[in-house]
């Protein structure tokens, strides 16, 4: 099912590309989207898209990052103002008791360096935000860890798409939630790949 979203995803072109993208970007912590879905999948589609010349590149990452940080605050108003009921909720039920605590063990430990950090891993991506809101951490703490890291992060998955080429499905499948650092991994392994073949292709020609 995630590979034909991302088939789905990888056969759009703008200005829909950049609503879809952006909104799964943003969906991923205000409505938990990230535990089906992650939106870094959907960024690295997106840096695909603009390797293809069907979107603008600068453009879907000014997007990216405002829809992260526009999402995030939203996760994060949800865990202030509904607090343990969400987490009771027939949705919080779903998210599962392991994965809420594991997210809540975090913020307690890092506390801001959570809301940078946990951007960077997928389950926490789409957690931190609700239980910044839900562990009474200020706005004021949680705004800058949360632009800092949508400025990093985002960037970096578009660029990991793009630079991927065609293929991004290789790498959405490989990150799949877990972190973008082993996305750049794949992505740096198939460039390995690609400039040995054209070594090859040189000696034998």
């Amino acid at each position: 099912m995630l590979q034909d979203v991302v088939d789905a995803l990888g056969r759009l072109a703008s200005p829909w590309a950049y609503v879809v993208i952006g909104g799964l970007a943003g969906a991923e912590a205000a409505a938990f989207v990230g535990l089906v879905f992650p939106g870094e999948t959907a960024l690295i589609v997106g840096g695909f898209l603009a390797y293809r010349g069907k979107v603008n590149l600068p453009v879907l990452i000014v997007v990216a990052v405002a829809a992260a940080i526009v999402g995030d605050s939203i996760g994060y108003e949800v865990g202030r103002v509904m607090g343990p009921p969400l987490r009771r909720s027939r949705l919080g039920r779903k998210v599962g008791d392991e994965r809420w605590e594991r997210a809540a063990e975090y913020v307690r430990a890092k506390g801001g360096r959570a809301v940078f950090l946990g951007r960077w891993v997928g389950v926490l991506r789409a957690l931190v935000p609700t239980l910044s809101g839900m562990s009474g951490m200020r706005y004021r703490t949680f705004l800058p860890a949360n632009v800092a890291g949508a400025l990093t992060w985002a960037p970096a998955a578009v660029l990991v798409g793009y630079a991927a080429g065609e293929s991004y499905r290789e790498v959405g499948r490989a990150v799949g939630g877990t972190s973008l650092g082993l996305a750049v991994v794949v992505v740096a392994t198939i460039a390995i790949v690609r400039n040995r073949r054209r070594r090859r292709r040189r000696s034998e020609g």
